[in-house]
């Protein structure tokens, strides 16, 4: 089980309610569907950015209530129209969502931490939030929490991914980091698991951690399923910085990820922390 964002939403988990079954399954279509079209396929960057504007007319076209006038969209938006008026779900969230996923298809670098954050607010937040209008928890302290597990995520998801990235040319750890302990790009292209990478990846594991922790209390505050849902995100994402330091920092190697065996361990640690 990677920590990939949109692989840790709780689509139609046993742990949701019946009824948000159906919102969150549509508003997991379009966001799956929407990052597919920024990274899979042979696609012309021009191509890539023209079928997300096309996601954004279709937004449009259901703020306004109107038709969108391209029928191949219907099967995400008619249901996504439909939890989005159902719920009252922001629809700015969504145009977040395809920001983000439109500067994947050019942007490779990022220049400091405040820079990669930013793209988190936009890639990562949006979902937590939505889920929390779903729920009718969408209070001041619960989203500033939901956002710190979120970007959390979207961070560990980097840190695990530090080679799979660099095969699509991209780099996610911040420059400004990268230069302060002395790795450059060759270290990563080399899969080269120096002191000053390791020194490296321990601060950014340190700095996702810490994040997660700090946002770890919102699964208390929710109540009943998705506050237990919640924890096993929050636990699973804590166990995969645990693997990358396990591994003595060696993500070009040993990708981690969680298998079946460790499930019985994130449910114990769900219920007892």
């Amino acid at each position: 089980m990677p920590v990939d964002h949109y692989e840790n939403f709780p689509v139609a988990s046993f742990l949701l309610p019946a009824r948000l079954r159906e919102p969150v399954e549509a508003i997991y279509a379009f966001a799956r569907s929407a990052d597919d079209i920024a990274d899979e396929g042979d696609a012309q960057p021009i191509v890539r950015l023209a079928r997300l504007n096309d996601y954004r007319r279709a937004l449009h076209a259901i703020e306004q209530n109107k038709p969108f006038d391209d029928p191949t969209l219907a099967p995400v938006f008619d249901r996504l129209g439909h939890a989005i008026r159902q719920f009252k779900l922001p629809v700015g969230l969504f145009r977040d969502l395809l920001d983000a996923f439109s500067q994947d298809v050019g942007k490779t670098r990022y220049a400091d931490f405040a820079e990669l954050s930013d793209y988190c607010r936009r890639s990562a937040n949006p979902v937590g939030r939505l889920m929390l209008h779903l729920y009718n928890a969408n209070t001041p302290e619960n989203l500033a929490m939901s956002d710190r597990i979120c970007t959390s995520l979207q961070l560990i998801n980097f840190w695990q991914d530090v080679a799979v990235d660099w095969q699509k040319q991209r780099i996610y750890l911040p420059l400004a980091d990268m230069e302060r302990f002395g790795v450059d790009e060759a270290c990563i292209a080399g899969g080269q698991v120096t002191r000053p990478f390791s020194a490296l990846m321990d601060f950014e594991i340190q700095r996702a951690r810490t994040m997660m922790l700090h946002g770890a209390p919102l699964a208390r505050r929710l109540p009943g399923r998705i506050g237990w849902e919640l924890r096993l995100v929050v636990q699973g994402g804590l166990a995969v910085l645990d693997k990358i330091e396990a591994e003595a920092y060696d993500v070009f190697n040993h990708r981690p990820v969680l298998g079946k065996g460790d499930m019985l361990r994130l449910a114990w640690r769900a219920l007892v922390r």
